[in-house]
């Protein structure tokens, strides 16, 4: 068992008996007040011992029926199966319970020169036999109820835990794929570039080892601060500004105070590169690409917008970046997070990414 189990079963078990304690001490103080009411003596230690007998017999026949019956646990989805389980443990209360705990009685007035005057035997046994079936049924109802309670808890936390090694699978899966595809598109640029121009070519594959000497950095970590995020989009920028050179214009709008917030690993990539391909690859004018981070409330919002882009009412930008993209967003975020992909009433098309952004 785990020091995390041990504290856990210790923690759990601390409860019961705290309860079990504060039963008899109340059962007890209880018995004096009546004694003191009903008696003109004052020897309360006869109330304290004909309760404290029975707790403590009680306790003992507990912890065997507990002890014993630990395995009933998987039949708390078949109620009355449980119920007819913890049943035979019955007669052992029955039996026992009055030949110990009256035996206790009757040893402690001997030693104090007394008699333990009771009913006769058969009437002592019938009547401490309801009063004992009472309350083993109304402690077996309670007990079932706080095991069945936390047998839901632990199922919840074993879901949760399952979903959480779910979505870190997918989530690794998802940067497996993301990376290779990150560097076919910049190996792309830089072939594009060794036969036109071996120096700029040159550059560019130095500029591209800086990115994957950063995105290596990063090993299996899906978010990473937003000083880092921008680190890598600006890298990939610079690849890509080296490929169309006179027909891109990029402007950075960032808020300082969020550099060190959060945000997916390659999330600005794919919104950047998704203009690349659909807006400045198929124009030969200037494109002006403005990025920008900001709050907007609880979010920090990620952003890309164009001026020249298009965007059809049917049309959804995607391929495998921003796919990814919103795969990622879903598997750390559900639906605290989202991608939306709009036209700009003025023209081009703008790609904001929200996140959750704590104060």
């Amino acid at each position: 068992m785990t020091d995390h189990r041990r504290m856990t079963f210790l923690r759990r078990n601390a409860v019961f008996v705290s309860a079990w304690v504060l039963f008899w001490i109340l059962m007890m103080l209880v018995a004096v007040q009546d004694f003191m009411r009903n008696e003109q003596s004052h020897a309360i230690w006869k109330p304290l011992l004909w309760e404290g007998s029975s707790a403590l017999v009680i306790s003992v026949l507990a912890f065997v029926h507990l002890r014993w019956s630990h395995g009933d646990e998987a039949l708390l989805g078949m109620p009355r199966r449980w119920f007819a389980h913890q049943a035979r443990w019955l007669l052992m209360y029955w039996i026992a319970f009055v030949p110990l705990a009256f035996g206790i009685r009757d040893a402690v007035y001997a030693l104090v020169g007394q008699t333990y005057r009771h009913d006769p035997v058969p009437q002592l046994f019938l009547y401490e036999s309801m009063k004992i079936t009472i309350f083993f049924w109304l402690f077996m109802a309670i007990r079932f109820g706080v095991l069945s309670y936390r047998a839901l808890l632990d199922a919840r936390l074993r879901a949760e835990r399952s979903n959480t090694l779910l979505r870190q699978a997918q989530l690794q899966r998802l940067g497996q794929q993301m990376q290779p595809h990150f560097l076919f598109n910049a190996l792309n640029t830089v072939s594009a570039l060794i036969w036109t121009d071996p120096a700029r070519a040159d550059a560019t594959l130095t500029q591209l080892a800086d990115v994957l000497r950063e995105t290596l950095a990063l090993g299996d970590r899906h978010a990473a601060p937003l000083a880092t995020e921008l680190r890598l989009a600006r890298g990939y920028a610079d690849v890509m500004a080296e490929r169309f050179a006179d027909r891109v214009d990029i402007a950075w709008q960032v808020d300082d105070t969020l550099l060190d917030r959060d945000v997916p690993v390659m999330s600005l990539q794919p919104l950047l590169e998704n203009v690349f391909k659909h807006t400045v690859e198929r124009r030969r004018g200037q494109t002006h690409i403005d990025v920008y981070a900001r709050r907007d409330g609880n979010a920090l919002v990620l952003g890309v917008e164009d001026d020249a882009g298009k965007l059809t009412a049917s049309e959804r930008p995607g391929g495998i970046g921003l796919s990814n993209l919103r795969a990622r967003i879903q598997a750390l975020y559900g639906d605290a997070g989202r991608l939306d992909i709009t036209a700009r009433p003025q023209g081009g098309v703008r790609a904001e990414l929200r996140v959750p952004c704590a104060s």
